[in-house]
């Protein structure tokens, strides 16, 4: 190879070097005046200015900030059903597409894919087409896998759950599908009062999948056995369970007084008040159990009118979205970015536990917490910038500019 080919080949395995200055917050800190460098997707550099290698100094392409711009890391989506017109019981690679695009615009750039209940054949079409799209390039947000929601629920509890398709909880399900597709299924929802579901519990902490409480009729006692098994996270917390009550305390109850259980919530205005937010958050982030969701569904980003979720039709009013028969809550229009902002700017977290509850604490949740959830070297580039209004400026996924 001659000299001027081994500079070319060199010129093609190396991305110029990004590199942005503003408020850069850290997983414990926020640095007034911060600065960041990546390249090839991977974190160079995070700290303050005078800390900057030379050599990045260098040959590092600084980008535009806005004034008093603020850098934090990538949000990831444990629990979100679609966006942008479209569904992921609906998967394809041109669906798949257009829901990562979307989220990605609004600071997400990991999620895991979440199901409906639904019978066998079309949840077996999802993981299939989620698996499928896993094996190519996946442009945008990425996904990190398959949160199962349902369909082993209480049918007294199925929110906006086809209850149809409410079916007790079958081991043998779980364990063809992680056969077939090992690694895919992150995180499992299930009532944890229903018959075979301490079977099931028991399985999931076995293989490493989350096996979260939902849709559930469960009494504290029961919660408290279940998490016993393996049972260690609850989804949209307050939602869809049996409530708090000082003489009966519920599965509510049962999440907000144990510290083994990681919590999620829909930071909406609609789901959960902000004061009962508050007393999660309180109880919750000091040891990083706090999960900020979305529970979107293909209504988020588009006006008011008519949708579905999963096969069930939904009305969007003033951005709430209700099943049209009954009219139970029916997931959210919700982006991460909004979430964000009411966490800070309505109940009053820090940014720092906004953003851990946002990133750091989903990515920990997944186990991908080392290379992804917060600003340090090494990791991937998944950034987000935001001016003083927290509105996004520019999203990285994996140092990839995503067009806004």
């Amino acid at each position: 190879m001659t000299e001027e080919n081994s500079r070319v080949s060199g010129s093609q395995r190396h991305e110029k070097i990004s590199l942005l200055r503003g408020k850069l917050l850290l997983a414990d800190e926020i640095l007034e005046d911060g600065v960041i460098a990546w390249r090839d997707g991977k974190i160079l550099y995070a700290g303050i200015p005078e800390g900057l290698p030379e050599q990045i100094r260098r040959e590092a392409l600084p980008l535009s900030v806005p004034e008093r711009g603020l850098i934090v890391p990538g949000f990831i989506d444990i629990h979100v059903h679609g966006g942008n017109g479209e569904d992921f019981m609906d998967a394809s690679p041109e669906v798949l597409d257009k829901i990562t695009s979307f989220h990605s615009t609004q600071g997400t750039t990991a999620m895991l894919a979440t199901s409906m209940t639904a019978p066998k054949e079309r949840l077996d079409s999802v993981l299939a087409e989620v698996d499928r799209y896993r094996s190519g390039e996946m442009p945008y947000a990425q996904l990190e896998g398959v949160h199962l929601e349902g369909p082993f629920f209480s049918p007294k509890w199925p929110g906006a759950q086809n209850p149809e398709h409410i079916i007790l909880p079958d081991v043998s399900w779980l364990e063809a599908w992680e056969k077939q597709y090992t690694g895919l299924i992150r995180q499992v929802t299930l009532a944890p009062e229903r018959e075979g579901a301490m079977e099931v519990i028991s399985w999931l902490r076995e293989q490493r999948i989350t096996a979260a409480l939902g849709h559930t009729d469960a009494t504290y006692e029961e919660v408290e056995r279940a998490v016993e098994a393996g049972l260690h996270h609850a989804v949209h917390t307050f939602n869809a369970m049996t409530p708090l009550h000082h003489r009966l305390p519920g599965a509510a109850g049962a999440v907000l007084s144990d510290p083994r259980i990681s919590a999620e919530v829909i930071a909406d205005g609609i789901h959960v008040h902000p004061a009962a937010i508050s007393i999660l958050a309180q109880l919750k982030q000091h040891n990083d159990q706090l999960v900020l969701i979305t529970d979107a569904m293909s209504a988020a980003g588009l006006d008011d009118g008519e949708y579905k979720i999963g096969d069930l039709p939904v009305i969007v009013k003033h951005g709430e979205a209700r099943l049209k028969d009954g009219g139970a809550l029916a997931g959210s229009t919700l982006t991460m970015i909004r979430g964000f902002r009411y966490l800070v700017q309505e109940v009053g977290l820090s940014l720092n536990a906004a953003s851990r509850a946002a990133s750091l604490t989903p990515a920990r949740l997944l186990g991908i917490d080392h290379r992804t959830g917060s600003l340090a070297q090494g990791k991937q580039a998944d950034v987000v910038l935001l001016n003083a209004e927290l509105d996004i400026e520019g999203v990285w996924v994996k140092g990839r500019r995503i067009g806004l």
